[in-house]
C-alpha cells in the first residue's frame, strides 16, 4: 500500500511533442506505466485541443496553468501544472512539467498578526515541510518567482527554479531539517533578488523540526552616484546582467521605468540578424521602475518573447539603427502602448516621454533600450540621448562579452564532460562514488579529472588530477594527461615511476607548446597537480603517491577520520625532482576520498574550518557513498563554487581466502603437470569445471615458459571474483615475454599466441624484483 503524502508527477516532452520521460509519481497520477506512453505525443492524454496548448507555449521559457488531462481508465482530471523549458549544454531544448498531487489538508494558517507579518514581509519567504514540498509563500516571494502560491504548493524547490543551484538548496534545507541549525546556501529565486538565501530549521514546542523556511535576501541598493562606467561589461555569466545593470544606474537617475529587449543568441557559427523593416521578435530581458512608478510588469515578464509591430518604437528604432525621442500623446505611440502586450509596462507607468536607443556592437544590433519619463519631470532632451547611447554602449559590450563566454565556456564544458568517464567501469574491487562541479567564475572551467582504471589482479587503480588555468586550453591539456595516464596504468607502472614518467610527458609538452605560442600560460600543464592510487583487494594493500596534489583522507571501519601520509611530490613539469609511493593496509569497508583543491576554496570559511567539516561529513552515516558525496558537497559548499571540483570517494571490498589459490613451484619441466592438477582441483572446488579445459591450457603454456625463459622462484595464482577468473604465474626473472610467429617445424613459439586467443585480457606486470604474466576469463557463462 503507497504511503499517503504529497508526491510530484513529472515527464519531460521534447520540441516536437514527444512524451521523452515518465515518473513514478506521474504514473500513480493518470496510471499509465513508463512503456504505455514514452514515444507517443503529449497530446493524447491531454483532453485539450493541442494547437491550442502550442500556441499556449510558444516563446515561453515557463508556463503554468490547469490543463486537463486523460486517466487510463478515463476519467478526466482538470491539474495544475508548471512546465519549465530547458536548453542542455549540448543545445538541446525540452520541457519539464511538474505536478504536485496533494494527498493531505494544508496546515492552518496562523493568527491575524503572524499571519500579516508573513504575507507582508518585505523579504520573500516560503516554508517547506519535512518532506521539502512548499506549503507556504508570502507575496514577495510570489512575486519573485512571478508564480502564484497555488502554482508552487506541493512541489519541491528543483522543479519550482530547476538548476544545480536548487538542488544544492534542496540539500542544505535537508541538512537543516536534520541538524536542526540555520543553513546559508545560494540560489537566485528571480531577476530582482540576490542568491543569499537563508535556510532556518522551524521547531514546534518540543523543540521537534517540523519545516525549513526559506528566505530570499534582496542586493544591496545601487550607489545613487554611479556613472556610466559602472555598467561593468561581462559582469557574471549570464547576458542578462549587463541588462539588468542597466536598470540598476538609470532608473531614477536618467529615467522612471526602463525595459531591455534582446534578440535571441544566434546558433553557433551564426551571425546577428541584421533589422529589416516590419516586425520585430525580441526577448525581454530587464524591466525596472521607480517604486511609485506604477505597475512596472504589465503582461510581459522578463524572459518572455515580445513581438514588436513594425510601426512601433522599438521596431523603428532598430530598422533605422539609431536613438529616438517621442512623446507618448503620439497616435502611433499611444495606440502601440494601448493594445501591444510587449508595451504593458508603459501603459502601467503613465510614462509621458519615451526614448528607444538601439544596443550596437561590432558584432551587430543585439537589441534594444527603452526609457519613459512620467509627466512630473521634464521630457528627454539631446544631452538625456547622449548620456543613455554612452550607457547603451556599455551594455551592449557587455552583453556581447556575456555571449562570447556563454559559447566559450559551453564549448569548453562539452569537451571536457567528453574527456571525464560517463560511466564507471565494472570491478569489484571498490565501491565508488564520484562528484564533478564546474566552476561558476568568469574564468571559465578548469581541468579537474578523476579516472578508475581496472588493472590485473583485481586490482584498481583511482586518479585525481588538477591542471593549472581555466578554459579550452586547461580542458585540452587535462584530456591528454588522463590519455597518458591511463595508458601508462595500463602497463602496470608503480605509482612514483607512472609519476615520473607522466612528469617528462608535461616537460615535453610545455616545450612543444612553448615553441609554438611562447605568450601561452600554463602551457603543456606545467603547475598540474596528480594523485595515483592502486588498491588491491586479495591484499588489501594500497600503494599511494601524488605530485603536489592534497592528501587523501581515509574513513577506517570504526568511523576514525584521518589524512594518508602521502609525500607531497612536487607539482608535474618541474622535472628532476623524485615522487615518493607509499603502502599501506586498508581494512575491508574502509572509506577513500580523493579530491581537488576546490573543494576547499569557499570564501565562507579558512581551511582548518573547511577540514574540519570535511572530516565530520566522511565520518557521519551514510546510506550510500552518493550520501556520502552530498554530505561533504552540503558541508563545505554554500554557494556555486569559485574553482572547479573533482570529488571521488571509494570504499574498499576484500576478496578473501576462499576467492584465492596460490602455490609454489619448484624450476622443473615436470612440474607443468602438478600445475595442470592444482589448477582442476581448484576450479572443482570453486564449481567452474567448465571453464577447467580452457584454464588448465593456459596455465601449462604460462608455467612452461617461466621455466624455460625465467629464474625461480616460479609461483602459480589463480583468483576467482564476481564472473572473472585470473591465472597468474610470477617468476624472479625481468624480461618481458612476447609472442612470436612460430614457423611450420618449430617445437614452441605457440604458447602465448595461445594464451592470447583464449584469454579476455592478458598481458605482463612488472615488481621489484621479477614480473607476473597474467590471463584474464570472462566466466558470463560459467557457475559461481
Amino acid at each position: 500500500m503507497e504511503r499517503q503524502s504529497t508526491y510530484t508527477a513529472t515527464a519531460t516532452i521534447d520540441e516536437q511533442g514527444i512524451l521523452t520521460g515518465w515518473s513514478d509519481g506521474a504514473r500513480r497520477l493518470l496510471g499509465y506505466d513508463l512503456p504505455d506512453v514514452v514515444g507517443r505525443s503529449a497530446t493524447a492524454l491531454a483532453a485539450a485541443d493541442g494547437a491550442a496548448v502550442r500556441r499556449a507555449l510558444a516563446g515561453r521559457q515557463r508556463w503554468n496553468g490547469t490543463v486537463p488531462l486523460r486517466h487510463r481508465d478515463g476519467r478526466l482530471l482538470e491539474l495544475g501544472v508548471l512546465a519549465h523549458r530547458r536548453t542542455s549544454e549540448s543545445g538541446v531544448t525540452d520541457w519539464l512539467v511538474v505536478s504536485a498531487v496533494p494527498a493531505r489538508a494544508q496546515p492552518p494558517r496562523g493568527e491575524p498578526l503572524e499571519e500579516w507579518t508573513f504575507l507582508q514581509s518585505p523579504f520573500p519567504l516560503a516554508i517547506f515541510d519535512a518532506d521539502l514540498r512548499l506549503v507556504r509563500a508570502n507575496r514577495r516571494m510570489e512575486h519573485a518567482l512571478a508564480l502564484p502560491e497555488a502554482a508552487v504548493r506541493g512541489l519541491r524547490l528543483p522543479h519550482i527554479v530547476p538548476g544545480v543551484a536548487s538542488q544544492g538548496a534542496d540539500r542544505s534545507m535537508r541538512l537543516a531539517l536534520e541538524s536542526g541549525r540555520p543553513q546559508e546556501t545560494g540560489v537566485r529565486l528571480g531577476p530582482e533578488l540576490g542568491h543569499s538565501t537563508l535556510l532556518t530549521p522551524l521547531k514546534d514546542a518540543g523543540g521537534r523540526v517540523r519545516a525549513v523556511c526559506l528566505s530570499a535576501r534582496p542586493p544591496a541598493a545601487q550607489d545613487s552616484t554611479a556613472t556610466p562606467g559602472d555598467v561593468r561589461a561581462g559582469t557574471g555569466t549570464e547576458q542578462a546582467r549587463a541588462a539588468r545593470e542597466l536598470g540598476e544606474v538609470t532608473v531614477p537617475r536618467l529615467a522612471d521605468v526602463m525595459a531591455v529587449d534582446l534578440f535571441d543568441t544566434p546558433p553557433e557559427g551564426a551571425e546577428e540578424p541584421a533589422p529589416q523593416p516590419g516586425p520585430v521578435v525580441l526577448r525581454r530581458a530587464a524591466l525596472r521602475a521607480v517604486p511609485d512608478g506604477g505597475r512596472a510588469g504589465g503582461d510581459t515578464g522578463v524572459g518572455e518573447v515580445v513581438v514588436c509591430p513594425a510601426d512601433s518604437p522599438p521596431a523603428r528604432c532598430l530598422a533605422e539603427g539609431r536613438p529616438l525621442l517621442y512623446d507618448t500623446t503620439d497616435p502611433a505611440v499611444a495606440a502601440w502602448a494601448a493594445l501591444d502586450p510587449g508595451a504593458a509596462w508603459l501603459r502601467a507607468s503613465e510614462a509621458g516621454s519615451l526614448l528607444s536607443v538601439p544596443l550596437l556592437d561590432p558584432g551587430g544590433t543585439l537589441g534594444v533600450a527603452l526609457f519613459g519619463r512620467r509627466p512630473g519631470r521634464e521630457p528627454f532632451g539631446p544631452e538625456d540621448l547622449r548620456r543613455a547611447q554612452e550607457f547603451a554602449s556599455r551594455t551592449a559590450a557587455g552583453i556581447r562579452q556575456a555571449r562570447d563566454h556563454a559559447r566559450a565556456r559551453t564549448t569548453t564544458m562539452a569537451l571536457q564532460r567528453s574527456l571525464l568517464p560517463h560511466t564507471l567501469p565494472d570491478q569489484a574491487a571498490l565501491e565508488i562514488a564520484t562528484r564533478y562541479l564546474p566552476a561558476a567564475t568568469g574564468a571559465g572551467v578548469g581541468g579537474d579529472w578523476f579516472d578508475v582504471i581496472p588493472l590485473s589482479g583485481a586490482r584498481v587503480a583511482l586518479v585525481v588530477g588538477d591542471v593549472v588555468g581555466h578554459g579550452i586550453r586547461a580542458s585540452a591539456t587535462m584530456g591528454r594527461l588522463r590519455t597518458a595516464v591511463r595508458t601508462l596504468a595500463d602497463v602496470d607502472l608503480p605509482a612514483d615511476e607512472l609519476l615520473t614518467h607522466l612528469d617528462d610527458l608535461v616537460l615535453r609538452l610545455a616545450a612543444d607548446e612553448s615553441s609554438a605560442d611562447p605568450a601561452a600560460d600554463t602551457a603543456g600543464g606545467i603547475g598540474t597537480t596528480c594523485l595515483y592510487a592502486v588498491y588491491d583487494p586479495v591484499s588489501r594493500r594500497c600503494t599511494l603517491a601524488r605530485a603536489g596534489h592534497p592528501p587523501p583522507a581515509v574513513v577506517t571501519p570504526d568511523g576514525t577520520v584521518r589524512f594518508l601520509d602521502v609525500p607531497a611530490g612536487p607539482p608535474l613539469g618541474l622535472g628532476g625532482l623524485p615522487f615518493e609511493a607509499i603502502e599501506t593496509e586498508l581494512a575491508e569497508g574502509s572509506l577513500l576520498a580523493l579530491y581537488t583543491d576546490g573543494l576547499f576554496e569557499a570564501r565562507d570559511h579558512d581551511i582548518d574550518e573547511a577540514l574540519d567539516k570535511m572530516f565530520a561529513a566522511l565520518g557521519r552515516p551514510a546510506k550510500s557513498l552518493d550520501s556520502v558525496c552530498d554530505h561533504v558537497l552540503t558541508a563545505l559548499l554554500s554557494h556555486r563554487p569559485d574553482d572547479d571540483i573533482a570529488l571521488l570517494v571509494a570504499r574498499t571490498r576484500a576478496l578473501h581466502e576462499d576467492r584465492v589459490a596460490a602455490w609454489e613451484l619448484a624450476d622443473d619441466p615436470t612440474v607443468v603437470a602438478r600445475a595442470r592438477s592444482l589448477t582442476r582441483e581448484q576450479l572443482s572446488a570453486w564449481d567452474l569445471d567448465e571453464a577447467t579445459f580452457t584454464t588448465e591450457l593456459m596455465v601449462s603454456e604460462l608455467v612452461t615458459n617461466a621455466i624455460r625463459y625465467g629464474r625461480p622462484p616460479i609461483r602459480l595464482r589463480l583468483i576467482h571474483h564476481d564472473s572473472t577468473l585470473i591465472s597468474e604465474v610470477y617468476d624472479a626473472s625481468g624480461t618481458t615475454p612476447h609472442m612470436r610467429r612460430a614457423r611450420i617445424f618449430d617445437e614452441g613459439g605457440r604458447g602465448l599466441l595461445l594464451v592470447a586467443q583464449l584469454a579476455e585480457r592478458w598481458g605482463t606486470r612488472h615488481d621489484r624484483v621479477g614480473k607476473t604474466v597474467w590471463a584474464e576469463q570472462s566466466l558470463s557463462g560459467a557457475a559461481g
